[in-house]
């Protein structure tokens, strides 16, 4: 994880799935680490965020801004660096994690006293090079304006100290255009304006260097009333009189340069910006007599060479003695990798040694080759290396030499090389690349330019190829490209010239795998997901984990998978439609299924282990799943793994549910949807439990199922009825469902859907149609034995007394159904109960013992994550609150309660939550957010068709006026 703040503020981790950070939260992350280990408190966040005027709910957007700051961090694995403490919060980022921390450490150690200012200067540089633009750039705050200011001073003492180092070795030249932008943005700088004058005097522009002066002189009148200084005074003279003094210092004449064997640096390059810098800054770090190394891995054609040749060009001032190059043709079509002796025969012909000189032997070659370069200065770049034996003869001793080496495998015993690994191109840089190709086209179709990228998988190869085929095609617009290339079967095949092509480049690479590791390779193409574990692994291939396992990480080495969450491992877009063309063609199809058949079986057979763990009471409900004959490892053993697994894979078991639909594998289909629907609906992944629950219900009926079927239904009515508030479709699907169950005896589905229609009469507050659907379940469940199913059907009659006012037998049937509840281990059913009967107790005007089991409700619903129960307990609690006259406490938790509900669009908690803060504004006399929480609450309760409807509209009739009518009338 990386945080910058000296420009626009970002916290990025190398190839993460985590969530991005919206402006305010980012404005709060950025505050921490300006003060990183040091304990915030809340109120100086708040002072922090909005000054002397913050906003009622200001402590509780903070509160929720953490929240969402940890969640970032915990799903990049960094939820330790921010703590909490009794005083507040603290952030505390390891070293090289923030810029501004790398940023003074660089100039810290840049020593004021040096035998070589260059080394000063160099070390200056690389900290300059951190920063990409205004600080804190993207972000407002009531802090941020004094912060940058703060920042910009510290940038500009910088600059000014490097300006010092580069006038005093004669470097005039290189700095004029450099302090020209930072003086006209800092007219008022009086020792940056003095070294721009004397560089440009040096230069010989004495006319400029006055100009410099006046402009200042005037500026400083006009805007502080102010002369300059001594200093500036006496050296403008001095430039007026041409004072010997200010002649540039005498330098060494330099040794004549070496020779430059680069290849083409190309003009379009584009991006790679951290990784230049991380380079340049490598090398700026050298100590002067130890050989610096940076081997750059990566996948084919993610542009390694390209970087290495064009950071080469970049340093090649640097390297006077000369600037070497070598392909080492690990992964060159039609050549064997070059062996070591012939490299050094390379090398040292480059450094002008005669070839009578240079020895037969490999060791006396790699001799002489050390013996060389021990007192030169030199670049040497190793390209398309196989691995570390292939380079380490090729290693100078000690030496004052940068090592570029590339290589599409993960050198990881070369020991003491700094290691880059390079991912694809981000989104901005590969559509810059794309548009320096292609032109005017690209700016005229930017979606469509998107959509290139993405089919391209922003690998820089491909990218070129496609900007290369459009560029030559001038009567193709950028949406035909794309649309060539959303064709599966000939996407590959697009991306070729008659020279190069990302398909021949994926080729060579798995030619240099073993006969294993191309089976598995193979295999991994097959699996529906994005991502696979080493579990998935050994399922798929039909291997002990271990060696599922090592495979899988002989694989990463060799950057044909990639790895951006731990123990996960997924492929580039076109290296998968690689493998599954690869498979397509050398597994047999019998094989193919079978791969395919262990791997669904696996993940159902874990699922349902999982589910059996959070869920326990519903075993005898759900479909049974043996083991498979050879576990690939042992399944979630306790609620915490459970939950675990079931989030890790969740994306892996829609695409597996969604392939299956597609071709024929129907019953895992519907054994699927059936086995999750409880985990999807309960953890707010309704989109999912919607899609996948239409699925199984098509695939029961192209299968004739009935029972399924039927029991499909009734999640579908679930989805509707909990989390989107459509009851009449509930409705529709629960009638079905019973219709069908009766038909085939199937009383378990039954008293299912004659519970689910009592929830909806119950809703619609038609109670006495609620109880008796109920009672029919009641009956049903208890004839079966299913204790879940009973204690559900007496959580729904212990609702229906509570609102017909029978309190002590809804006291009855709550306690009854806490009991069967906590005996079977049902989390999300106590939760339920729980609040039920803190809702009793409010009826009762018993508020005390209301909040305290809605606490434990949104204790048990936060700690097993029941987001929807959560915003449930939040706005109860807040019901009971202004009850008893805390309209503070009320407000806040009702806002709680609406972020939640609005993250997870929970439909009825939101319309809850507007109704209660409509209430709570209009006790407090804020009338105009009455009004808009009312107006917003009937809206929402007239999209639901509920009897709150009538009652919000009542209450808004009953409101005095807004005072923003103009405002009301037209929102409404």
């Amino acid at each position: 994880m990386r945080f910058t703040i000296l420009g626009p503020v970002e916290a990025v981790a190398p190839g993460s799935d985590a969530p991005g950070l919206a402006p305010r939260h980012r404005a709060v992350l950025a505050y921490l680490l300006l003060h990183a280990g040091v304990v915030i408190s809340t109120d100086r966040l708040i002072d922090a965020m909005w000054g002397p005027l913050p906003p009622d709910s200001a402590r509780a957007q903070i509160q929720t801004t953490i929240a969402a700051i940890r969640r970032m961090l915990r799903a990049s694995e960094a939820d330790r660096m921010l703590a909490t403490r009794p005083a507040g919060y603290v952030i505390n980022p390891e070293p090289g994690q923030l810029d501004l921390d790398e940023f003074t450490s660089l100039i810290a150690k840049a020593p004021a006293v040096s035998d070589d200012p260059g080394d000063s200067a160099d070390q200056i540089r690389a900290a300059l090079a951190l920063w990409r633009g205004e600080p804190l750039a993207d972000i407002t705050a009531h802090y941020v304006q004094s912060a940058r200011a703060r920042l910009n001073g510290q940038l500009l003492t910088a600059v000014e100290r490097l300006a010092e180092l580069e006038l005093a070795r004669g470097r005039h030249d290189d700095l004029i255009d450099e302090l020209s932008a930072h003086a006209a943005a800092n007219p008022l700088r009086e020792r940056l304006c003095c070294q721009l004058m004397l560089a440009l005097h040096r230069a010989g522009r004495q006319t400029d260097a006055l100009d410099v002066a006046r402009t200042l002189r005037a500026t400083l009148a006009e805007q502080q009333g102010l002369d300059p200084g001594h200093a500036f005074s006496k050296l403008e003279q001095d430039i007026l009189r041409d004072a010997p003094d200010l002649r540039p210092p005498v330098t060494a004449p330099t040794k004549p340069q070496g020779s430059n064997f680069l290849p083409y640096d190309v003009p379009d390059f584009t991006g790679r910006e951290g990784e230049l810098d991380g380079l340049i800054r490598l090398w700026s770090g050298n100590n002067g007599g130890v050989v610096t190394i940076s081997a750059i891995d990566g996948m084919a054609g993610v542009g390694k060479t390209t970087l290495a040749v064009h950071a080469g060009h970049r340093l090649a001032d640097q390297f006077p003695d000369g600037q070497l190059f070598v392909d080492l043709q690990a992964h060159t079509a039609g050549q064997a990798p070059l062996d070591a002796g012939a490299a050094l025969e390379i090398l040292l012909g480059q450094l002008g040694l005669p070839a009578q000189q240079i020895p037969a032997s490999v060791a006396d070659r790699a001799a002489l080759w050390r013996s060389e370069l021990s007192g030169r200065r030199v670049l040497a770049v190793l390209d398309n290396a196989l691995g570390a034996d292939q380079v380490r003869p090729l290693l100078p001793g000690a030496s004052r030499a940068l090592v570029l080496i590339t290589s599409r495998r993960r050198l990881t015993d070369l020991d003491g090389a700094h290691a880059l690994s390079l991912d694809v191109l981000p989104a901005a840089d590969a559509v810059e690349l794309f548009t320096a190709i292609v032109g005017e086209r690209a700016a005229a179709e930017p979606l469509a330019v998107l959509d290139v990228l993405q089919l391209c998988g922003f690998l820089p190869l491909a990218v070129r190829i496609a900007a290369a085929r459009l560029h030559h095609r001038p009567r193709w617009t950028v949406a035909y490209l794309a649309d060539r290339l959303r064709d599966q079967r000939r996407r590959l095949s697009e991306l070729a010239t008659s020279e190069r092509g990302v398909a021949a480049a994926f080729t060579l690479s798995y030619e240099q795998l073993t006969p294993d590791q191309q089976r598995m390779f193979r295999l991994l193409g097959l699996q529906p997901g994005r991502d696979v574990s080493p579990e998935a692994a050994s399922a798929l291939a039909d291997l002990p984990l271990d060696e599922a396992e090592t495979l899988l990480e002989d694989l990463l080495d060799a950057h044909v998978l990639s790895q951006h969450q731990l123990g996960r491992y997924t492929f580039h877009d076109l290296l998968r439609e690689h493998a599954l063309a690869t498979a397509a063609a050398e597994e047999p199809p019998n094989a193919r299924r079978e791969a395919l058949g262990r791997l669904f079986h696996h993940y159902l057979h874990t699922a349902s282990t999982a589910i059996d763990h959070l869920y326990p009471q519903g075993k005898g409900r759900r479909p049974r799943i043996p083991a498979p004959d050879t576990p690939a490892s042992s399944p979630p053993q306790d609620e915490a793994e459970a939950i675990t697994w079931l989030d890790s894979e969740r994306a892996n078991l829609m695409a597996t549910g969604q392939y299956a639909a597609e071709h024929d594998w129907l019953p895992h289909t519907s054994q699927l949807a059936a086995t999750l629907h409880r985990y999807l609906l309960g953890h707010a992944h309704q989109a999912d439990a919607l899609v996948l629950s239409g699925l199984a219900l098509r695939a029961a009926r192209r299968s004739g199922d009935t029972a399924a079927e039927a029991r499909t239904l009734i999640d579908l009515g679930q989805v509707h009825f909990w989390w989107h508030g459509a009851y009449e479709q509930a409705a529709e699907h629960y009638r079905h469902a019973l219709d069908l169950s009766r038909g085939i005896g199937d009383q378990g589905a039954a008293a299912g859907a004659l519970q689910a229609l009592g929830a909806v009469s119950t809703r619609r507050r038609e109670y006495d149609q609620a109880h008796d659907h109920c009672a029919q379940a009641l009956v049903l469940f208890r004839e079966l034995g299913d204790r879940g199913g009973e204690a559900r059907c007496m959580t729904d009659l212990g609702i229906v007394h509570e609102r017909q006012g029978r309190y002590e037998d809804a006291h009855e049937h709550h306690r009854q159904a806490l009991h069967v509840h906590r005996e079977t281990g049902s989390r999300i059913g106590e939760t339920v109960v729980l609040n039920n009967i803190g809702l009793l107790y409010q009826r009762q005007g018993r508020y005390d013992e209301a909040r305290r089991h809605h606490h434990q409700a949104l204790e048990l619903s936060r700690r097993f994550d029941f987001p929807g129960d959560e915003a449930e307990s939040l706005n109860a609690l807040a019901e009971a609150a202004r009850s008893m006259g805390d309209l503070t406490q009320a407000a806040t938790e009702h806002d709680s309660a609406l972020t939640l509900a609005r993250e997870f669009s929970y439909r009825p908690e939101q319309a809850r939550a507007h109704d209660g803060l409509a209430r709570v504004h209009r006790d407090l006399g804020r009338i105009d957010l009455a009004h808009d929480h009312a107006r917003q609450a009937l809206d929402l309760y007239t999209a639901l068709a509920v009897p709150e409807a009538d009652e919000i509209r009542t209450f808004l009739t009953g409101l005095p006026p807004a005072a923003n009518v103009a405002k009301l009338s037209a929102s409404s």
